[in-house]
């Protein structure tokens, strides 16, 4: 996965943004300040930043002019709610590739930075200083159906309703590949060609909420734009 920089400092918003990151397959990095940025930036592995212009102990242009005099060719997205033209054009010259407000739709965002990972012809980078690796965090039980999550900072387990436990075991069975949600709405028993496409996103964005509040752990469920979704870390069915 791409990882990405985020630096908003509304605490609200900032859960916000990094789970649609997240949701979109990214691996975001959420900080509050600049003073977190110029500490955890790490030029090998952050290549797309979302960066926020009011920040409490600095400014966000300032900080995009001195990447770009230090020669960072990271993509940079603006997301500010300081959208006037000025805003805008004052951001651009410091050095965003663009400059987005924040009452845009964030599909807007989305098709931001997949239009700045083409242009850079972005790749994910391997893994530095990889951990030995270790046995699946996430498992399902079947019977009673039930969500396993090791390490959870919360509860380590969330219990399930007979929908989203097809949803998860179509998932997690083929962990790491995109499932169709032709697939998908099957595996509920249901007429993928009468079913309401709405209802499936509506019950991912309920399911991903539960287990994130419910463990302190993002579901790793990315959603791919136009053809399903992926259970994207290593999965067990029991």
């Amino acid at each position: 996965m791409l990882e990405v920089i985020l630096l908003e400092d509304e605490p609200v918003l900032l859960k916000e943004l990094g789970r649609f990151l997240d949701s979109l397959g990214y691996a975001p990095l959420c900080l509050s300040s600049v003073a977190a940025f110029t500490q955890m930036f790490d030029a090998r592995r952050h290549r797309l930043a979302v960066i926020d212009i009011g920040l409490p102990d600095g400014s966000g242009l300032a900080l995009i002019r001195r990447l770009r005099q230090t020669g960072e060719a990271l993509g940079i997205v603006v997301y500010s709610a300081r959208s006037t033209a000025y805003d805008r054009i004052a951001g651009l010259e410091a050095g965003a590739d663009h400059y987005l407000g924040k009452g845009c739709d964030l599909d807007e965002l989305a098709a931001t930075l997949a239009a700045l990972e083409r242009r850079l012809a972005l790749q994910p980078l391997p893994a530095l200083d990889a951990a030995p690796a270790q046995p699946a965090p996430w498992q399902l039980e079947l019977g009673p159906a039930m969500l396993h999550v090791a390490g959870a900072p919360l509860a380590a387990r969330v219990a399930l309703s007979p929908q989203d436990s097809a949803v998860l075991h179509c998932l997690m069975l083929r962990s790491g590949a995109t499932v169709s949600r032709r697939d998908i709405v099957q595996a509920l028993g249901a007429d993928y060609d009468d079913y309401d496409q709405r209802r499936l996103d509506s019950q991912m964005h309920r399911l991903r909420q539960r287990v994130e509040d419910a463990t302190g752990c993002l579901l790793p469920v990315r959603t791919v734009r136009g053809s399903g979704f992926v259970f994207y870390e290593p999965a067990q069915v029991r």
